[in-house]
């Protein structure tokens, strides 16, 4: 392999000859080979957004001049586009405040400008990483600008429409269930009458709680660093780059990107992607549970409960013919627990942080990004290959209620608990209904029972 030479804080170093990434790349390249994968692509072309506003920025200052402000707006462009995606192949675990991204997106794009303007890969005196590309920047507040961006974009484009269809999915279940009467259970144990549409419409309650949630985290994303340099001071940026950079960020966004209320406490806190974190986290709970659910609720198909049905999607077992799992709603458990694993990691490494920067923004950064696409990719698949097939098992369904034991609560009014309990053991020890233990001890008249325990009457 050819190489060229380069020159660093560190000293020399020998570059693959084709790569647009440099020296500092290269280094983090050889010391971090830690998980196997590599830096989320969304990160990078948010990263490339913002230097793009930078490069404006500085240009409509009167800081950076033209010919080179426009090379590194056009190499920006490419960048964003995806055509040097394999420049970018950096370890998610990498050295802190993630330095090595920010100097790896300076580095690639610095070489596409070079070439621009016809000069050689490596040749820093016509764009340099750290004098131009990273002018009026530091790692410290383009980073935690650039996760802040990454992930609300993510977060509208991928996980919040899944979600909203998953609510509607429950919407329509509970209105074709709605005329269902079935047995309602606390405890894991027989309780009163209710109807299935009912169980549906609390899955939709719940999914849109947490709609709510994202949203609400999502609002505090809008708010950057950006311009605070190493320590929020905004050292080396000058009045005017403060008020362009963020402009130019808007513009290249789209989004209403608002300046940090103190750019101090945005870069040495990471309270906003913490308060992510905690909405993906109670998210992943709450499917958590209604996975959970429709387990337990379809397990059988003939010695468990049984009172619906999923869409089978393959088989369940290599040795038992015929049987069928669960599979999707399994699927969707496993992602919530590694969803639930990665809130607990951010929780850690912003609670690491100290005084004035979090040098842990990288892993912070690859939780939640990871938790939005697998979150995103789930709740997609449970919704359209699960939910939307789900079927009521009204023959179980119907069997269950004739024998429920605690429609005796409605005669509560009439005879009193202590009675209805005695009814209820009587019941259970004879293995018949209410109705039938009631008008055989002559309760009440037969007419008034059949009223009061007619489980449509309780619901």
């Amino acid at each position: 392999m050819k190489h060229r030479l380069e020159k660093d804080a560190m000293g020399s170093m020998e570059v693959p000859f084709d790569a647009y990434y440099g020296s500092e790349t290269f280094r983090t390249i050889q010391h971090f080979k830690i998980s196997g994968q590599k830096v989320d692509l969304a990160l990078v072309h948010t990263y490339a957004k913002v230097k793009k506003a930078t490069a404006t920025a500085n240009m409509r200052a009167g800081k950076l001049d033209k010919e080179k402000a426009n090379a590194i707006i056009k190499a920006c462009d490419e960048v964003m586009s995806g055509k040097f995606d394999d420049q970018f192949i950096l370890d998610p675990f990498q050295a802190g405040a993630g330095t090595s991204l920010n100097m790896n997106v300076n580095e690639v794009v610095a070489n596409i400008a070079i070439e621009k303007l016809n000069g050689k890969r490596g040749n820093y005196k016509i764009v340099h990483p750290n004098d131009h590309v990273n002018m009026s920047q530091s790692t410290n507040d383009t980073y935690p600008t650039t996760v802040n961006i990454t992930c609300y974009s993510l977060l509208h484009e991928l996980l919040l429409p899944v979600l909203k269809s998953l609510e509607k999915s429950f919407d329509k279940k509970s209105i074709e269930f709605s005329k269902i009467i079935k047995i309602g259970r606390t405890h894991l144990q027989d309780a009163v009458p209710m109807k299935l549409g009912e169980e549906f419409e609390a899955y939709s309650g719940a999914i849109k709680k947490s709609i709510e949630s994202i949203e609400k985290s999502s609002y505090f994303l809008l708010e950057v660093p950006i311009g605070g340099t190493a320590v929020g001071t905004g050292l080396n940026t000058g009045k005017e780059y403060q008020k362009f950079v963020l402009e130019e960020l808007k513009k290249v966004t789209g989004l209403k990107l608002r300046r940090a209320n103190s750019v101090f406490t945005d870069m040495s806190f990471r309270q906003d992607q913490l308060e992510l974190a905690n909405s993906l986290l109670t998210t992943s709970v709450l499917l958590t549970k209604i996975a959970n659910d429709l387990r337990l609720l379809s397990s059988g198909p003939r010695t468990g409960i049984s009172e619906i049905i999923l869409p089978s999607v393959l088989p369940g077992s290599s040795i038992m013919p015929g049987k069928i799992n669960p599979s999707i709603v399994e699927m969707l458990n496993m992602v919530c627990y590694r969803v639930m694993g990665s809130a607990s990691t951010v929780a850690g490494a912003v609670s690491g942080a100290q005084l004035e920067l979090n040098v842990f923004t990288p892993v912070i950064s690859y939780e939640l990004i990871n938790s939005i696409r697998i979150l995103s990719n789930a709740v997609k698949a449970f919704d359209v290959q699960c939910v939307r097939g789900i079927k009521a098992n009204t023959k179980n369904i119907n069997k269950y209620i004739e024998m429920d034991l605690e429609v005796v609560t409605a005669l509560n009014q009439y005879i009193g608990y202590s009675k209805a309990a005695q009814i209820a053991n009587i019941a259970l020890k004879e293995n018949k209904s209410i109705l039938q233990v009631c008008i055989e001890r002559k309760i009440l008249d037969k007419e008034t029972l059949e009223k009061v325990l007619n489980p449509k009457n309780e619901v």
